[in-house]
Formats: C-alpha cells, sequence, structure tokens
C-alpha cells in the first residue's frame, strides 16, 4: 500500500454527534442504520458481524464507553487490516446511499488514549465557531 503522509485516518458522514459535535464515525452511522429501520435484517446480521470482529480485536478506548467528548482514528502505519475489515461497513453506506468520507490528518486534537491501531483525541475545544469573514471579492458595481 501507499505510504501515505498522514498519520491518522478516519471513516465519517456529514451529521453531528450531539456529545462530541464532531461528524458521526462508520460505527455510529451504520448502528443508526439499523436502529431507525433502514437497513434490512440480512444487511444488520453483517454489520453486527462486523462490529463483533470490532469488540473482539480492538480495544475499545474508556474514553469511548464512558461518552467523552472524543473522536477516534485509526492510525495510518497499520490501519490496512482495519480497513479491510471496514470496507463492507463502507459498502452497506453505499448500498443504503448514506454519504461518507475518507479523512486524514495529521493533527487530530489532543490525543488522550493510543493503542497499536487507533487513538481518541478530544473533540471539545477542537473545531471552533468563528464569525464570517468580510467577503473580498469586489463590490457590486465596482471595479
Amino acid at each position: 500500500m501507499y505510504e501515505l503522509p498522514f498519520k491518522y485516518v478516519r471513516v465519517q458522514g456529514k451529521e453531528l454527534a450531539k456529545n462530541t459535535m464532531y461528524a458521526k464515525g462508520i460505527f455510529s452511522m451504520c448502528w443508526q442504520l439499523i436502529q431507525n429501520d433502514v437497513m434490512d435484517e440480512e444487511d444488520a446480521g453483517l454489520f453486527r458481524e462486523i462490529d463483533g470482529w470490532f469488540a473482539e480485536n480492538l480495544p475499545w478506548p474508556p474514553q469511548c464507553r464512558n461518552q467523552e467528548p472524543v473522536v477516534c482514528w485509526f492510525k495510518t502505519e497499520n490501519s490496512e487490516e482495519m480497513l479491510k475489515m471496514l470496507r463492507p461497513a463502507m459498502w452497506l453506506l453505499d448500498r443504503y446511499r448514506h454519504p461518507y468520507f475518507l479523512v486524514y490528518t495529521n493533527d487530530p486534537g489532543e490525543i488522550v488514549y493510543e493503542d497499536r491501531y487507533q487513538i481518541a483525541a478530544r473533540a471539545d475545544g477542537f473545531l471552533s465557531i468563528e464569525e464570517l469573514q468580510p467577503s473580498w471579492s469586489p463590490e457590486d458595481g465596482k471595479e
């Protein structure tokens, strides 16, 4: 696989998680499709298998267990196995026309948890809401 210049990768959607005000991750998006009865039972079973594999093979950060405002990222240095196991979940999102993005970064914010495959970074204080900057385009009628 091509060596990426980024340290972390995340599969995330367009909707924000209420506790983090950050884009929901792939597991939250798929569980939401199941809980909203969008995903049929066969596909829900497939996702439950995927989720079960991750529960057995990927440590669950205590901050996530405690529903603290953190965002989890896979480490790109060894994310190949994790992304391979996520491909069927991304296929499910595609199948149900649920948009998602692969986001890469070197600066996820303050890291509060780390293991072999992932990190969890604080979500609070990472993003800020600022006023719109004045337009730099020419004013109407003036050139």
